[in-house]
């Protein structure tokens, strides 16, 4: 089980020396545990978040009692998105932090795609 963990951080180092985020186009990484997913918007160039959410926020779970399926996952997405409109920022890089693009993570970036994101 261990070594699944390092796989997948190895992957992430991996990825993350080719993607960064600056001010007009942030970095959207992705983290997905076995019961909650977790997205936040970074700038990199300033080393601050702007936006993040979570399956585990009191917003979310008022209308989803548990997070760790492709409908949560999806929700999250669109509420994501929408924040990121009334910040201003509609274009992003994607980092799905050394997760397949499958399932949750897919659900997720497709939803927010849906609601206006382009990356």
């Amino acid at each position: 089980m261990e070594e699944k963990h390092l796989k997948r951080a190895r992957r992430h180092r991996r990825i993350r020396r080719h993607i960064y985020g600056t001010q007009t186009k942030p970095r959207l990484c992705v983290y997905r545990s076995l019961s909650n997913i977790q997205a936040q918007i970074v700038d990199d160039m300033s080393e601050k978040t702007i936006i993040s959410v979570s399956t585990n926020s009191k917003e979310f779970r008022k209308k989803h009692p548990y997070g760790g399926n492709v409908k949560a996952a999806a929700f999250l997405g669109e509420i994501l998105a929408q924040q990121a409109k009334d910040k201003g920022i509609s274009k992003l890089v994607f980092d799905r932090g050394g997760f397949a693009y499958h399932g949750r993570v897919k659900a997720f970036a497709e939803a927010a795609r849906k609601a206006g994101l382009e990356f």
